[in-house]
Formats: C-alpha cells, sequence, structure tokens
C-alpha cells in the first residue's frame, strides 16, 4: 500500500486514482462471477469478496479451514512470519458456506485437500477476467487487492468496529486498517444532502456573504428595512424609543 510524503497510508496512489472497490462495483464483480460456467471461479470470487483476503491466503485454504458449524473461515496469515502459525478467523455468511459445501463437497472431501488448485498467477487472470466482464474500468482498483479494500470499505460502513476489521484482514498496525476512516460514507453524504436541500447548490447569490445589511442582525420574523430606516455601522437596527404606557390617575380627594 503507498504511503504519502507525510509517512501516512493512503487508498489513492500517487496520480490520484482510487485503490478500492465502490459498493457497486463489488455487487457487479459478485454478478458477473455468478455467470461463470465454472462454479470453483465462483466460489473463490465469493470468497474473496466476502473475507477480504488476499488471493495468495484464499490459494492456501484447504477443506479444513471452512468449519460449517461455526460459520467461519480460518485463513493463515501469510505476511506475518513466525514460528507458529498465524490464522485469523473470519465469519461468513450461510450463503457462501451453503456454496463452498456443495461446489468442493466438504461434506466428504478429503482432509486438507486445497480448494482451488490454482497458480496466484493464474487466479490473478481469472480474477481479472471477471471485473473485466463487470464492466469494471481498468486500473488500481480493478484488481484482487481492490477486493480487499473494499471489504474493509464496506465493513467499516456497515458499522463493524475497526478492531474486528484489522483482525478479519490480519493487519499488524491500527494504522493499516484506520485508512478505510477516509473513505466517505453515506452519514457524511447525508450531511452534504442537507446542504443542497437549502437551494441550488450552485446559485451563489444566496451565500450568507449575501445578506443585505439591514438584514443582518435582525429577527426571523422581519425581512425588511422600514422606510427611511438606515443600519448602524454592525448592520443591526437603531432601537426606537420605548413609548410608556399612559394610564389614568386617580385625583386626590
Amino acid at each position: 500500500m503507498r504511503t504519502s510524503t507525510d509517512g501516512t497510508l493512503s487508498l489513492f496512489t500517487i496520480g490520484g486514482q482510487r485503490k478500492y472497490l465502490t459498493g457497486d462495483e463489488r455487487r457487479r464483480f459478485l454478478a458477473a462471477a455468478e455467470r461463470s460456467a465454472r462454479p470453483e471461479l465462483r466460489t473463490l470470487c465469493a470468497t474473496l469478496a466476502h473475507t477480504g483476503c488476499r488471493i495468495s491466503e484464499a490459494l492456501e485454504l484447504t477443506t479444513m479451514s471452512v468449519d460449517l458449524v461455526e460459520g467461519f473461515i480460518a485463513i493463515r496469515c501469510l505476511k506475518k512470519r513466525s514460528k507458529v502459525p498465524v490464522i485469523r478467523e473470519v465469519p461468513v455468511s450461510p450463503e457462501l458456506l451453503d456454496v463452498l459445501r456443495q461446489v468442493h463437497h466438504l461434506d466428504g472431501a478429503y482432509a486438507g485437500q486445497r480448494l482451488w488448485q490454482l497458480s496466484r498467477s493464474r487466479a490473478w487472470q481469472l480474477i481479472k477476467a471477471v471485473m473485466a466482464d463487470a464492466g469494471i474500468v481498468t486500473g488500481a482498483q480493478a484488481t484482487p487487492k481492490g477486493l480487499r479494500h473494499g471489504f474493509g470499505i464496506h465493513a467499516i460502513r456497515c458499522g463493524v468496529p475497526i478492531n474486528l476489521v484489522q483482525r478479519w484482514l490480519g493487519h499488524a498496525s491500527m494504522n493499516t486498517t484506520a485508512i478505510y476512516l477516509q473513505a466517505m460514507g453515506r452519514e457524511e453524504r447525508a450531511i452534504a444532502a442537507r446542504m443542497w436541500q437549502q437551494g441550488n447548490p450552485m446559485d451563489l447569490s444566496k451565500t450568507p456573504d449575501s445578506t443585505p445589511a439591514c438584514d443582518a442582525g435582525r429577527s426571523p420574523h422581519t425581512s425588511k428595512c422600514a422606510a427611511g430606516e438606515k443600519p448602524l455601522a454592525d448592520g443591526s437596527l437603531p432601537s426606537k424609543p420605548r413609548q410608556l404606557a399612559t394610564t389614568a390617575v386617580a385625583p386626590i380627594r
């Protein structure tokens, strides 16, 4: 992942190109995978999209990695060099588990058999072909790594705590996971939409700077200056002398 000049990680390339798949692109990718005539390619695409694992990690998965009862896939973190294997358990949907069971015959498969008998380069080519079929424009986002970033952003937007996202993705540092907070979510779009609802956002004649001086500091119930009324230096109106009420006084007897 690219590091910017100030040492922080970024979801964009140095040329400003996005490195993650959007929600719409992820849906199109999965739909294109479903159209594939190869069942094992469909399960590979679904596993990458729904676990966020690296393509090399996916190719290491075996029949023993899928726990149909507890509902997770045990993924070995290949980037962490340790004498003891580092395994992370990533929860997946019942639908994905059912497809994996049917396509890879998990009920009666040989224990330890790999789910996909593919080299990394061949798997990369197949994933890229599915993305092309989905109409995803060629770029930094149209890669298996783009699927991984897309999973991280989707999880954050769905309210998954960032420490869980870190664990599911196998990040050694929380700083790496924190980059997914940079992507704009629906809450931020909703805040911006409230600005647009105030009127035409392109009509600059209605900005606060264009408020007439005689309206500044006025009560919202008053919109115009009275005839001949001049505002003070600060834009407010001069206060009028208070008129005392006249009351009849009883004569002294």
